[in-house]
């Protein structure tokens, strides 16, 4: 199984980097990706390579998709490979995990109308604005989503994805 991880400097390091380890310890191949092959810093000093530029991916490869929070989601919701790759994701039933501000780029690729999700407290309106039921839980799974709202949600957030690639096969 092989997981995609979409982020660009500003990531906030813990959302990265948790799930990132993580999924390695389960076994998965974790790519990165941005805006281009380079390494990207996080919010807090931590640096990380991404090892394809958007352009490059090809999301049929992939069988979750990650998208961490921080300052980089507004980067990324501005690519329209990125929402190119997320709407693949979404469409194909494939599984998609964000955390606090990652869901910025499902938002701007238009697939949260009519889902049920969470993210961070001061991005909660945008999410409810773009048709959103939005729930204020620490984790929250609607079909092929998993969302959650922080940092301090990480091991719930990284318990339910791991749950739900087990359960992929």
């Amino acid at each position: 199984m092989r997981a995609l991880i979409l982020s660009e400097d500003g990531f906030e390091d813990t959302e990265l980097l948790s799930p990132y380890y993580r999924l390695l310890e389960e076994g998965l191949k974790v790519d990165i990706a941005s805006t281009r092959r380079k390494k990207i810093r996080g919010k807090h000093g931590y640096e990380v390579q991404a090892e394809l530029a958007f352009e490059e991916v090809d999301p049929k490869h992939h069988q979750l998709l990650v998208l961490p929070g921080g300052r980089a989601p507004e980067k990324i919701r501005l690519s329209e490979d990125a929402k190119r790759i997320s709407q693949y994701f979404m469409v194909e039933g494939k599984l998609i995990g964000t955390i606090c501000h990652g869901v910025q780029t499902l938002i701007s690729a238009g697939l949260v109308k009519n889902r049920r999700g969470t993210c961070f407290q001061g991005i909660q309106d945008d999410l409810d604005a773009a048709g959103c039921e939005v729930v204020d839980e620490e984790v929250v799974v609607d079909d092929n989503w998993i969302s959650s709202r922080q940092p301090s949600d990480i091991p719930a957030f990284n318990k339910k994805i791991i749950e739900k690639t087990n359960q992929m096969g």
